[in-house]
């Protein structure tokens, strides 16, 4: 279902991503990073629904069908490297920034921060050209937010 969307997304010299496409590839890295536990609950998954209800203005159905869409495009993705690296070259530093925020709100939502969650977040962070410094300073963000 997925295949030319990742085709488009992993070839060499990807251009930015129309913002649908962009909405989809960012909600199935979030479904990753939730995922990296071993355990993708509720909380989660409504941390995901409500981040695709406040950044980009969806009703809550449309939120949780593009989670949906996510979830589907997350199991047929690439490992992480190379499907991180594509929305690098597709998406602009400061709304990677925002994505960093993102997956932390998903770390996070459980109430319990686990190994392989932080240790995939700080593998996207890198994959992303988002240092650690920054990342921090997004985790604190959300931290104080929540």
């Amino acid at each position: 279902m997925f295949a030319d969307f990742l085709k488009r997304l992993v070839e060499p010299g990807p251009q930015t991503l129309p913002d649908a496409d962009a909405r989809l590839a960012l909600t199935a890295l979030l479904v990753r990073v939730a995922r990296a536990d071993e355990t993708y609950d509720e909380s989660e998954r409504q941390r995901i629904d409500r981040i695709n209800v406040s950044r980009y203005g969806l009703s809550p159905f449309e939120a949780a069908k593009l989670r949906s869409e996510g979830e589907a495009l997350e199991a047929e993705a690439p490992d992480t490297v190379r499907f991180t690296r594509a929305i690098k070259d597709a998406v602009d530093y400061d709304h990677r920034i925002g994505v960093i925020e993102a997956l932390w709100e998903v770390v996070l939502a459980d109430g319990e921060r686990d190994a392989e969650e932080d240790a995939l977040l700080r593998l996207v962070s890198n994959l992303l050209g988002i240092n650690d410094r920054d990342s921090a300073l997004a985790r604190q963000r959300v931290d104080r937010g929540s």
